[in-house]
């Protein structure tokens, strides 16, 4: 097994290239069905299956695709499972709602013949197919490490209190991962973590009614928040405005969400990750491609003992959030600088 690096690369050096693109393939024909999970974060239905259908068109125009979000439930998605291959799907891209379980879903579609791609979550008890997401674990360690060094930066004595940790799904194993990360990042920073919190459905309520305990618990002894994406980071600073605590302290998130941009605009959300769904939605399709062509992916590394392709994406503050973000068309300044954002982008230097 090659070692996975959890360093990811500077956000000035943002590379999604797919390093192991499958050859030219003749397009087949078949039905490939795209599971997702949840509809708490809106990543899914904006970004990954329109990247998902639109890499399907172009690579198998004969090719059929069905769609379904489980909106959270693990019956649901059990129930939807059985129902693409009752209509025929040779591929299952699968974004589990809960890793554990769906090992018995990998185990039922392989043995018909249908092939599995994990997708973004993975699905740890059992080898699928294939795997394709972002670095899972360098996400964690990216959001932390980047916080500690801004309390650093802005002379925040480790004496002064310590982080409250908001984790994602507890069954969720790509927020496992996560979480192992963060907790790498914390590790050498010196800042004592007052407490954490696993978000079931990484809902951002739940997220917020824990903070707002943790709030009245250690009160100005907390210093920064590391949440684990832009929901579970906006749950977070709506507990502290709810509360009166002004400034927030520094949260981190993850997912580069329209809302967690304009959080980071009017300076409520320290940081956030970039990782374009759309990008390991096209790897996803071409890995369904090839295995309907009979040319199965050999991924660049192993996790789970199922061949992998993982993409680095980049940390995004205030400070890149236009190179990075808006300049490359990653977001809209329009639909980013509404109403209360305005002021903020016009002092980054964001206009429309």
């Amino acid at each position: 097994m090659k070692t996975l690096s959890t360093r990811l690369i500077g956000a000035g050096a943002l590379s999604f290239g797919l390093s192991c693109a499958l050859p030219a393939l003749a397009a087949p024909s078949g039905t490939v069905a795209f599971l997702m999970p949840d509809q708490a974060s809106t990543r899914y239905e904006q970004h990954d299956f329109p990247g998902f259908k639109a890499e399907m068109a172009k690579l198998c125009p004969d090719c059929k695709v069905l769609y379904q979000n489980a909106n959270a439930a693990v019956a649901t998605q059990q129930q939807q499972f059985n129902s693409v291959i009752a209509q025929g799907a040779k591929v299952i891209v699968l974004d589990p709602v809960d890793s554990t379980a769906a090992a018995s879903l990998v185990h039922m579609a392989q043995s018909q013949g249908i092939k599995v791609i994990a997708y973004d979550r993975p699905v740890p008890s059992t080898p699928a197919d294939y795997y394709v997401s972002f670095d899972n674990e360098g996400i964690g360690k990216a959001i932390a490490t980047s916080l500690v060094e801004h309390l650093k930066a802005t002379g925040v004595a480790t004496s002064k209190g310590g982080v409250l940790e908001v984790n994602g799904s507890p069954t969720d194993a790509a927020a496992g991962l996560i979480k192992k990360g963060i907790h790498s990042g914390l590790e050498s920073g010196g800042y004592k973590t007052l407490a954490e919190y696993d978000t079931p459905e990484w809902a951002p309520p739940k997220a917020q009614q824990w903070v707002s305990g943790q709030i009245t618990r250690f009160s100005s002894q907390i210093v920064g928040v590391v949440a684990a994406n832009d929901g579970t980071a906006g749950g977070t600073v709506a507990a502290f405005k709810a509360a009166g605590v002004n400034p927030v302290p520094p949260v981190t998130g993850n997912d580069a969400t329209t809302a967690g941009l304009q959080l980071i605009i009017s300076g409520d959300q320290y940081n956030t990750i970039l990782k374009p769904s759309e990008i390991v939605a096209a790897a996803a399709a071409k890995a369904a491609v090839g295995f309907l062509s009979g040319q199965p992916p050999k991924g660049e590394t192993r996790l789970f003992n199922t061949p992998t392709q993982l993409f680095k994406p980049a940390v995004i503050t205030a400070q890149n959030l236009k190179a990075e973000v808006v300049d490359k068309g990653f977001a809209n300044a329009k639909e980013l600088c509404t109403d209360r954002y305005a002021d903020g982008c016009k002092k980054l230097g964001i206009t429309h």
